[in-house]
């Protein structure tokens, strides 16, 4: 595998291969904000960017940026502030690089816009953690454990979602987020496990041939997943002689990220009076992630069309499966992948193909992949539609 051209791909499309305050000041109050945005929008906004901020921007940088989003038309902006190391916000007991979120939020605001805080979720490259629970990583079915072993990349140091101390360990990154009083919401990403089996377009690009599922990419196989099916089921998982077609096997699995999000983080948000979203895989059995059964406030699925080989018109129609699943209880806003749309014109389909699956609105990865065309396009589209 050509590990180090996949980290530098992967990595750097950032999301994982993945509401209100007032603020003292003569701009628009986040409070008026966010009213009109839920007449129009019934509570959410409809225009979202995921943002990778400089952690050393200055805040003139920051204030440019955010007048930039807000005159394309963008409502909400999703800025990463953990990325599975150390935080980029205040939190007790774990390392913060610098508060950067609590700088954020007050310009953000001033722009005109929401912000939701972009989290990593299950990944945890922390070398403290890594050092004093290396117990709490996920385990393959070949035995070994994604803190030693990871899969495909360095950074895929994954936790076992079913774990107890693991939960709480997410969870108060969440109850920390919440505390504070002007950010509007939390963002998941990566909740999840790694991928069994990864997008079509990647595996040939890397060298990776995956036509069945392989003991390296199969998570999880810990002391606590075993013992816990084994008590359910009288099973050992590592005794199934098909794991990929083993239902229960499977929904045990899902089950484990499931009661991760509704057990520990939506209760965590909501204690707070937060919306709480995620970033979600269209092909959510891969990576273990049944997210249709996660009580969150709305879907922003990874529509990525260049990684699955497919074309523009399947964001429409993954849209609509994913409004499917939901039985239609709960709005998705369809991510789209900026790199994937650099024909003129593209970006202009890829929204209509999410709108036509009934979306709710979009979502773009991300404001620094933005070229100054399709700048131009975007803030055409949104302009059209108000």
């Amino acid at each position: 595998m050509k590990r180090k051209d996949f980290i530098k791909y992967i990595a750097g499309t950032g999301v994982s291969l993945s509401i209100g305050a007032q603020v003292g000041c003569n701009e628009p109050k986040l409070a008026e904000v966010s009213q009109e945005i839920a007449s129009e929008y019934k509570g959410l906004p409809e225009y979202w960017i995921w943002h990778r901020p400089s952690p050393r921007a200055t805040d003139d940088e920051l204030k440019a940026e955010f007048a930039d989003m807000k005159a394309l038309g963008i409502d909400a902006v999703l800025p990463q502030i953990f990325a599975s190391n150390k935080a980029l916000f205040n939190i007790p007991d774990y390392e913060t690089e610098l508060p950067l979120l609590e700088r954020m939020i007050p310009l953000a605001h001033q722009a005109g816009l929401e912000l939701h805080a972009w989290m990593w979720t299950m990944p945890c490259n922390n070398p403290r953690i890594i050092a004093d629970h290396p117990d709490w990583y996920a385990v393959n079915r070949a035995g070994q454990s994604a803190d030693t072993a990871p899969a495909y990349v360095n950074y895929y140091k994954f936790l076992c979602p079913r774990k107890t101390e693991v939960r709480e360990f997410v969870q108060k990154r969440v109850e920390a987020l919440a505390s504070i009083s002007e950010l509007n919401g939390v963002h998941l990403d990566y909740v999840r496990l790694p991928d069994v089996i990864l997008a079509e377009a990647l595996q040939p690009k890397y060298d990776i041939v995956q036509d069945k599922e392989y003991p390296e990419y199969d998570y999880c196989y810990c002391e606590t997943c075993r013992s816990a099916f084994k008590e359910q089921t009288g099973i050992d998982p590592m005794d199934i002689e098909d794991p990929a077609n083993d239902k229960d096997w499977y929904q045990f699995r899902y089950d484990a990220v499931v009661g991760l999000v509704n057990d520990y983080l939506v209760p965590a948000a909501k204690a707070k009076n937060k919306t709480i979203t995620a970033a979600v895989f269209p092909n959510w059995e891969s990576v273990r992630q049944q997210w249709h059964k996660f009580d969150l406030d709305a879907f922003l699925p990874m529509l990525y069309h260049g990684f699955y080989n497919e074309d523009i018109a399947w964001i429409g129609k993954e849209t609509t499966k994913a409004l499917d699943r939901l039985n239609h209880k709960k709005p998705i806003y369809s991510g789209l992948f900026l790199p994937h749309m650099e024909e003129e014109g593209a970006l202009t389909k890829a929204i209509q193909s999410s709108y036509d699956g009934g979306s709710k609105g979009f979502t773009l990865f991300s404001y620094h992949d933005l070229k100054d065309y399709q700048k131009e396009e975007l803030a055409s589209i949104i302009k059209s539609r108000s």
